[in-house]
């Protein structure tokens, strides 16, 4: 039996407001979520980014090729019904953050570590009162209570579509931190890509690249860069 597939049946696109927010519509159809709902987001601007997805398609609809449509259909679906439990997992990252744990050796990497982490944690400290500790290798050490209540109450202010963003900022680089920096453009989103790969980049100078390697990194720095412009969109800030 042949998959069946969903096929292109519309020839505009449009955005219109709707539910406090803004919807795209297929010609007179407004887009709905796999369950149904409205689709409506907070910003025009990414309203219209996931107008130019569906405008995109081809013959067949392919889903892989619409990530902004997909990441307002989780944020909709998944995200609002239990945000407070994603603030947690989300929060739970500052006490094993990446930017804590830090080498003994070699030289050149233990200073490359600091040069690129020692910032963001006087960064988080100054901005949050959240001053998280340094600890030499990867067994784990709880951080301040303190440090961490106030880093949590920064991620639970965050809307369900917000937490969508951040969910992969964070995810990806491993780092409360150097999501929460990428969220208030602390540095340029490429530089905080580069920061969350200290480790991976000594690496590979040393000992050479490996391609699988390579490729699951190049995908998870479109994604992190992806997550960053999705972040923004949502206050009408196109990066």
């Amino acid at each position: 039996m042949t998959e069946w597939k969903a096929r292109r049946f519309w020839k505009q696109v449009t955005v219109e407001p709707r539910d406090g927010g803004y919807g795209v519509k297929l010609d007179d159809r407004p887009v709905k979520t796999p369950g149904k709902s409205d689709l409506a987001v907070p910003s025009r601007a990414l309203a219209e980014e996931i107008a130019a997805e569906w405008a995109a398609q081809g013959e067949v609809i392919a889903p892989l090729t619409m990530p902004f449509t997909r990441a307002a259909n989780s944020a909709i679906e998944k995200v609002t019904p239990q945000r407070f439990e994603v603030a947690e997992m989300l929060a739970a990252y500052g006490d094993s953050d990446l930017t804590c744990y830090r080498a003994g050796a070699p030289e050149g990497l233990v200073q490359r570590q600091a040069e690129a982490w020692d910032p963001l944690i006087e960064w988080a400290a100054e901005t949050y009162g959240a001053r998280l500790i340094p600890v030499e290798g990867v067994m784990h050490q709880p951080q301040p209570d303190a440090a961490l209540s106030a880093l949590s109450a920064e991620v639970h202010r965050m809307t369900p579509f917000e937490l969508t963003g951040f969910h992969d900022l964070v995810s990806i680089s491993g780092s409360l931190l150097i999501g929460l920096a990428a969220t208030r453009d602390l540095l340029a989103v490429e530089e905080l890509w580069k920061r969350s790969r200290v480790d991976e980049t000594f690496q590979e100078e040393q000992w050479g690249v490996d391609e699988e390697a390579a490729e699951l990194a190049a995908a998870k720095r479109t994604d992190f860069l992806r997550a960053h412009r999705f972040f923004h969109l949502l206050s009408g800030e196109c990066h």
